[in-house]
């Protein structure tokens, strides 16, 4: 096998559930001290997270990765235990395998093979991987941005390797993200029996202006390649389970992914003046999963451009789309994030993928970005 495919093989046969780490760290950060690498373990909580530096001064390159991943799922489903890495008709099969275990064995074989040609390279070079990427998000890169904000760690330039691309290698670059806002909605009345009306307070009838108000709003008309801010209600719930009880309460569960023109805390008062407008007595809380980010024209882009376009045959797709990813705690700090890797059709779902082709010619490619990045 390959280093890069015998490295992910290593990596997917550890149950690495978040916030589980189950040595997937230690492997790596025991590769990258022989290669001359400094490594810091950074743990909170039961997150274990990873900074390996490599050089010194400007400017800062930082690989971010995330060892966790989600559950199996029921282990049946799978054609091969997904914690037995199998190769089979051109792919690599295991949980994690595209997302993104692939991507962190293709760093460190990358910074390895950087390192031994360019000792000397210019700034600094980094690897930084969690064990809460896939879950809460709390005491992995959000935890550690915290504290290198408090040491005054400089970070130039951020690639991530969440699985990017949508049809071959190389076709798409993240160059942003939008943010990402959970509201929790409850709207107080008074239960009663439905026959007696006069004696109740039906939240979902109060409710259902403003809900439908939510549902119809158009918030903006995107912004340069981010589209529109979006909000979509997920779960509902009001009532006993008997018809003729009117409910005493109402519970909404709602997610706004938003772009630049938004900050959490603008949109968080907004929908509260318009819930206050409708005269409902309701509590509302929020979760702010990150803020959006975008990285504009500038040496990072201009160099993924042009090495993607060597690997996909031509230039890539540049986006904001997808969900969030651990770079909105990084671009806080004054980075560029753009977000590089392999095809992301398998991820989350049974027998995940990635084709060992795909996963063979990933070091090449985060190698071909440091070595324009930070020359020698």
């Amino acid at each position: 096998m390959s280093d890069v495919l015998d490295l992910a093989c290593e990596l997917i046969a550890r149950p690495s559930v978040t916030p589980d780490d189950a040595g997937c760290q230690p492997l790596l950060a025991a590769r990258l001290r022989r290669a001359g690498f400094a490594c810091e373990q950074l743990r909170f909580g039961e997150v274990d997270n990873l900074w390996a530096t490599h050089g010194q001064g400007g400017p800062v390159l930082v690989l971010l990765g995330h060892t966790d991943v989600v559950p199996p799922g029921p282990r049946q489903a799978w054609t091969s235990d997904p914690f037995a890495p199998e190769v089979r008709d051109g792919a690599l099969y295991g949980r994690g395998a595209a997302d993104m275990k692939g991507s962190v064995a293709a760093f460190v074989v990358a910074l390895e093979r950087f390192v031994a040609a360019h000792p000397d390279h210019a700034g600094t070079v980094a690897l930084l991987l969690t064990s809460d990427e896939e879950g809460d998000a709390i005491d992995g890169v959000r935890r550690v941005a915290r504290e290198f904000a408090e040491r005054g760690q400089r970070i130039d330039w951020c690639i991530t390797g969440e699985p990017s691309s949508t049809r071959v290698l190389g076709d798409l670059l993240r160059v942003g993200r939008r943010g990402s806002l959970t509201g929790t909605l409850v709207v107080r009345g008074v239960q009663g029996h439905v026959a007696y009306p006069d004696q109740a307070r039906n939240p979902l009838h109060e409710a259902l202006p403003a809900l439908a108000e939510l549902a119809a709003r158009r918030w903006d008309d995107g912004y340069d390649s981010f589209p529109p801010t979006s909000l979509q209600m997920s779960n509902v719930h009001a009532g006993t389970g008997a018809s003729n009880v009117i409910p005493g309460e109402l519970q909404v569960l709602f997610n706004l992914r938003y772009n630049p023109h938004w900050t959490a805390a603008k949109l968080e008062a907004e929908i509260a003046s318009m819930l206050e407008r409708h005269g409902l007595d309701f509590a509302l809380s929020w979760h702010r999963s990150g803020e959006p980010f975008f990285t504009p024209e500038g040496p990072l882009r201009v160099a993924a451009r042009e090495v993607l376009a060597a690997f996909a045959g031509g230039p890539p797709e540049e986006s904001t789309g997808g969900g969030t990813s651990d770079a909105r705690f990084i671009a806080p700090l004054g980075a560029q994030c753009i977000e590089v890797g392999p095809v992301n059709a398998s991820i989350h779902k049974v027998d995940e993928h990635v084709r060992v082709a795909d996963l063979e010619a990933l070091p090449d490619l985060y190698l071909a970005l440091l070595e324009r990045l930070l020359p020698g």
